[in-house]
């Protein structure tokens, strides 16, 4: 049963669950089909809905909201084409980083899980005796995570083309941030001093330190200092070509630590607030209003989602993921797999794919869990209240509870199986993400 979501068995879906309708049209079954978030049955069993107004009922007896904040709580639970509550759920609200989810959904359907982001580094004077006569160039492509250790994996290619010494200006221009600087002023020093170990800080030595073991420190001393232009001179030789981290890898780093920078990056990426809400919600099929955003990573009230839209995104972003051979553990922190970042201090049930949200008054928790009479039940809960991590620790019990009354699920469904090394961070400043292209 847990595989029967998107399979087109819907009526047999609906007998397993024990839900008695009427036949379904074929127009009807093709339209679920097609839309992620379609619902056409209440679920007769109680367990959602109880669940839920337990839920409710606790944050008012807790005080944690009052009865007028009680219409700011935004719930909607569904299992396949099943509606199991709902509570505000078509209503959007300020949704804080489950903006991230809809980044996620449109950079990984516009630009493919395995694109990669490009930075040129080229010389604008001949090379002589390790020395370029000349600017060192960086033409930056929009890498939202190049970060100290691809700074030294830069700076070592160099070395192994045998530059040492730029007589000339470290020059900026394009897309160029590091150590989620995305101020080009602020990030092009810090490439220059990641450049030549003997100007390192701390920081930087805590980096090197997270490389592999004898991974060398590089030398690339610039007499110049760090300018920022628009219009390089265009008289230039490709040095190295260093690509980024694949995608799949950046959404999943955006995700589990929730990084501003890299949604933001993503998101101008792929055109910017306007596409990323357009494309997101063409491909979870819901209304354009209930996905309306000034953002790419939840920084802000005026980023508002409808749970309904949350969950609806999830599905759409499973669909996507699956066609890749991935999952959504691919894309998304998960629990017993994933120990770090936003998942750290939440106690959800194994295997629960989600993403937080967090803004001094919103709470938000979305993603998907697996059950035994229930299959996958897609979540989304947004609270509205200043007592964060009480609400964290609420959603968490809500969850719990729900699980107890479906039961845990036999085994785990490829849904929220990862395809890639299970919670494990990705390699950061692999020599083989730099190819060399200067032949001397």
């Amino acid at each position: 049963m847990l595989e029967l979501l998107g399979s087109g068995l819907v009526s047999l879906w609906l007998d397993m669950a024990g839900v008695k309708i009427q036949p379904i049209k074929a127009l009807e079954i093709l339209a679920w089909q097609s839309s992620p978030g379609f619902v056409i049955a209440l679920d007769p069993n109680p367990a959602g809905e109880m669940t839920v107004k337990q839920y409710l009922t606790k944050l008012t007896q807790s005080k944690l909201v009052n009865q007028d904040l009680i219409k700011s709580q935004g719930i909607w639970l569904q299992s396949g084409p099943m509606l199991m509550a709902n509570h505000q759920g078509t209503i959007p609200l300020p949704a804080a980083s489950l903006t991230k989810v809809a980044t996620s959904l449109a950079a990984f359907k516009i630009l493919g899980p395995d694109h990669q982001f490009e930075t040129l580094i080229s010389a604008t004077g001949p090379i002589v005796n390790g020395v370029v006569n000349g600017d060192l160039v960086i033409n930056a492509g929009g890498d939202p995570m190049f970060v100290g250790e691809e700074a030294i994996a830069v700076g070592n290619a160099l070395n192994k083309i045998g530059i040492k010494q730029v007589k000339g200006n470290l020059v900026i221009t394009g897309n160029f941030a590091m150590n989620f600087y995305t101020n080009p002023t602020v990030a092009g020093p810090l490439l220059k001093q990641a450049l030549n170990h003997k100007s390192w800080n701390r920081s930087v030595v805590y980096q090197h330190s997270r490389m592999p073991k004898g991974t060398p420190k590089p030398e690339v001393v610039i007499n110049g200092t760090v300018e920022i232009t628009a219009r390089p001179n265009p008289r230039q030789t490709l040095l190295i070509r260093h690509s980024s981290l694949p995608l799949k890898q950046l959404i999943k780093e955006m995700n589990v630590y929730s990084n501003n920078d890299i949604a933001e990056m993503l998101a101008e990426s792929v055109g910017g607030a306007g596409v990323v809400k357009s494309t997101a919600a063409k491909l979870a099929k819901v209304p354009p209003s209930e996905i309306q955003l000034i953002n790419g990573s939840g920084l802000g009230r005026e980023n508002r989602i409808s749970p309904r839209a949350a969950c609806a995104m999830f599905m759409a972003l499973q669909k996507e993921a699956s066609a890749h051979n991935l999952s959504l553990a691919d894309l998304f922190p998960t629990s017993g797999l994933d120990k770090r970042g936003t998942m750290e201090f939440r106690s959800m049930p194994s295997a629960t794919v989600m993403k937080t949200g967090t803004l001094n008054d919103v709470s938000a928790l979305a993603g998907v869990l697996p059950t035994r009479d229930r299959g996958l039940v897609w979540f989304a809960i947004i609270n509205r209240g200043y007592r964060i991590s009480r609400f964290r620790s609420e959603q968490d019990k809500l969850l719990q509870h729900l699980v107890k009354e479906l039961q845990v699920a036999n085994g785990v469904p490829n849904v929220v199986t990862p395809r890639s090394k299970k919670g494990s961070p990705p390699q950061l400043g692999l020599p083989s993400r730099n190819q060399i292209v200067y032949e001397g």
